[in-house]
């Protein structure tokens, strides 16, 4: 399951590399002493048997968003939720679940991408009484 974890962080930061509208490297937020790791793809960029074991659907149109929380170089154990709204601000619960492998812990959750246009990401991650939130915006391209 090590390959899983390394598979999915590449396909993040190639997807990262990819979008125009991103930041040349690693997306992330720091909270004090906590650094929260996210990015958003569409899932098509993950191998078949790599999507087939995280228990993704692979299609031009889902999009797959990735949150890693970690604490003084650790991976840390948190609630991670969000929504996604589309221009209209009609938003979808993002359902993110936990994946535990070989030392690390990330969230994954997917959303339907149907065409072309600039969402807006809100994720809550809470640790213990602190909720910490991002809002970010990325444009989205259905899959070939």
């Amino acid at each position: 399951m090590g390959r899983l974890t390394l598979l999915l962080l590449t396909a993040c930061l190639s997807a990262s590399a990819l979008a125009a509208d991103v930041i040349k490297g690693e997306r992330q937020e720091t909270f004090g002493d906590v650094t929260v790791h996210y990015n958003t793809f569409n899932s098509t960029y993950l191998q078949p048997d790599i999507a087939k074991a995280a228990e993704l659907i692979r299609s031009k149109n889902q999009g797959v968003i990735n949150v890693s929380v970690i604490k003084d170089g650790k991976p840390l154990v948190a609630s991670v939720t969000g929504t996604v709204k589309d221009l209209t601000s009609q938003s979808v619960t993002l359902n993110f679940r936990q994946v535990t492998e070989q030392g690390a812990v990330y969230y994954i959750a997917q959303y339907l991408v149907e065409q072309q246009e600039t969402r807006t990401f809100e994720i809550k991650v809470q640790n213990g009484d602190k909720i910490n939130t991002i809002n970010f915006n990325q444009e989205l391209f259905p899959g070939e």
